[in-house]
């Protein structure tokens, strides 16, 4: 959380660093505000990523993600009622580890066939992985007092319906790898959390729902008299933000994710390059990991 007690066990340097952490935020935020004419300039010099996709394309790889996990988890639950939890937890997360590699070189190679430059266009290139990485770290600052603001006000709101004993679930991994110390289960989350899960999320929803989406809007007559202007770019990283956020499964967590998607689709927009925001989520998803693992 944002405001944090020094007497429930966090010491002065940390607090001193969170609120440190915000208020560079909240500076390099209203720099980008006063530049960008409050973001209605920020993308006017984007270009849409050349591709020949079928406009449900996009759904084959979350199809298929779907399927070979819910099918998996399925057979074990059959085949082996009888576990420990631990054992559940392990199974459950080897499945999720082998089940999200199949499905991001499904759509590496989907990129490959219907980019017109393969993964040029796509957004993956190794020579830009330094400046992007720079890049990410200054968007997650600059988006974090919102994303904070946002957790707050969530909070504020499931109080007030469901009174003072009201807490935000935390994910299931973090659940996980608070309940279990086992030193691989804790391996293979981090792994799957910090890693994988930004990767295969970013290639579909940034990569993906996000470019065909834009393909899809300057279509319309209507969008077609703002095709040099930020209103294309904006609704596909808000359209395909919804979908992200959606497809989590805690819907207390939604308003935050959106900040958070949002943000990371407007560093796709902005640079064409997909590991600007694959950087902007692991970065986001090892601050809640580390976090956890330091608390437990």
């Amino acid at each position: 959380m944002l405001i944090a007690e020094i007497d429930n066990g966090v010491t002065t340097s940390a607090v001193i660093l969170e609120y440190s952490f915000f208020f560079a935020g909240l500076f390099c935020l209203g720099y980008w505000f006063l530049k960008t004419d409050f973001g209605r300039k920020a993308l006017i010099q984007s270009k849409t990523r050349p591709h020949s996709m079928p406009f449900y394309l996009p759904f084959i790889p979350l199809l298929l993600y779907m399927i070979i996990l819910s099918g998996a988890l399925m057979t074990i639950e059959k085949t082996y009622p009888n576990l420990e939890p631990s054992q559940q937890t392990l199974i459950e997360n080897l499945i999720l580890l082998m089940g999200t590699i199949i499905c991001i070189a499904v759509i590496v190679y989907l990129a490959k066939v219907y980019f017109y430059q393969g993964l040029k266009d796509f957004g993956l290139q190794p020579k830009t992985i330094v400046k992007d990485f720079k890049k990410a770290a200054l968007i997650l600052i600059s988006i974090w007092p919102i994303i904070m603001m946002v957790f707050l006000m969530t909070i504020y709101i499931g109080q007030s319906m469901y009174g003072e004993e009201f807490e935000i679930r935390p994910h299931r991994g973090l659940e996980s790898i608070a309940a279990y110390p086992q030193f691989w289960i804790r391996v293979l989350i981090v792994f799957i959390a910090a890693f994988l899960v930004p990767v295969f999320e970013e290639l579909l929803f940034r990569g993906l729902f996000q470019t065909m989406i834009r393909s899809c809007l300057e279509q319309f007559s209507f969008f077609k008299r703002f095709r040099n202007e930020s209103l294309v770019p904006w609704t596909a990283i808000i359209a395909a933000s919804i979908l992200f956020t959606v497809a989590h499964e805690n819907e207390w967590h939604w308003p935050a994710l959106f900040v958070l998607s949002c943000g990371m689709g407007y560093a796709y927009e902005k640079s064409g390059s997909l590991l600007r925001p694959i950087f902007v989520h692991l970065l986001f998803n090892s601050t809640s990991l580390v976090s956890t693992l330091v608390s437990s």
